[in-house]
């Protein structure tokens, strides 16, 4: 048994790049789960990076860690979709959307032929709109279709923040909300360390933002992709559900009729327990954050429009 799991639990992670190797490297290393599976179009990848992992069971737990199919979808509690063609350098995360829709109608096809109850977690870019392409292949229920959303971002908003007001960023309350993607935007109204408004300047507010925005470009191009913190994002998504505990993540969920919006998936502090998506929840905005998110999300669903669901 895992030391932080409640019960008997498989995750499998589809994908065995870079994004999806580190989550099953982070789960395998907390120990998240008693069963972990890895699939990828390239067998031999994820034979190979099983076989590493395994190499380190010395060294660590009793996870049970191997490289399979479709079939191990059977039984699993979430299967974490990472695969996908990489966002290069100079591209934007909408740009990758006509091929990697193309790769998703074929992985739900296989997810959906063994498994009906597990949670589907979407990893790859673009999320929000491969989350919405998975709800609606897949026939799920809106609570167990759920994106990495702005998790991610909003870790990377605090860390800048932290680092602007040196507090450690775990003391942070702070949210980006809309797509994972250009037309996210931060929530200053919101800010806050123990319920007291943060007292930074426009400038710094702009330039912490605009980092937070452009980290993953940044990333890119100093080392061809992002993983780690990604990484450690889907793990704490994955707890959240395994260990039922209600936590508030800024997971990506379709939204109705949220501060005007409808039938489009954004990211959001949702309330994520063993159900996935248990609860959505109201963030009153402002005037002008309520108009940056409305963009956001017309913006990705023109985008949608152009897809065949």
């Amino acid at each position: 048994m895992a030391k932080t799991a409640q019960r008997a639990s498989r995750v499998v992670v589809i994908g065995t790049g870079a994004v999806g190797a580190t989550t099953a490297y982070t789960l395998f290393l907390r120990e998240r789960v008693s069963e972990l599976v890895l699939i990828d179009a390239n067998h031999e990848k994820a034979l190979g990076e099983a076989l590493d992992m395994n190499h380190g069971l010395p060294f660590t737990g009793g996870v049970k860690l191997w490289a399979g199919d479709y079939s191990d979808c059977q039984g699993a509690d979430i299967i974490v979709i990472a695969a996908g063609s990489n966002q290069r350098p100079g591209e934007t995360r909408i740009d990758l959307l006509k091929r990697n829709a193309a790769i998703f109608d074929d992985i739900i096809k296989n997810i959906t032929k063994y498994n009906q109850d597990g949670i589907i977690l979407v990893a790859t870019n673009p999320v929000d709109i491969l989350s919405y392409v998975s709800l609606k292949k897949s026939g799920f229920p809106v609570n167990r279709v759920i994106g990495s959303g702005t998790l991610l971002d909003s870790a990377r908003f605090r860390y800048l923040i932290g680092q602007n007001q040196k507090i450690n960023p775990r003391s942070i309350h702070a949210h980006i909300v809309g797509e994972h993607g250009d037309s996210e935007l931060p929530l200053w109204s919101l800010a806050n360390v123990a319920g007291v408004n943060l007292e930074i300047s426009d400038s710094d507010k702009e330039d912490i933002f605009n980092r937070t925005k452009n980290a993953a470009y940044e990333i890119i191009n100093a080392k061809g992709s992002t993983s780690y913190a990604i990484a450690l994002a889907l793990d704490r998504i994955i707890v959240s559900i395994l260990q039922d505990e209600g936590s508030v993540l800024n997971v990506s969920t379709l939204l109705n009729n949220y501060n005007g919006v409808s039938d489009v998936y954004l990211g959001v502090p949702c309330i994520v327990d063993r159900s996935g998506v248990r609860e959505v929840l109201d963030i009153e905005l402002n005037e002008k954050e309520l108009a940056q998110f409305q963009a956001s999300a017309s913006k990705l669903k023109e985008q949608i429009a152009g897809l065949e669901l």
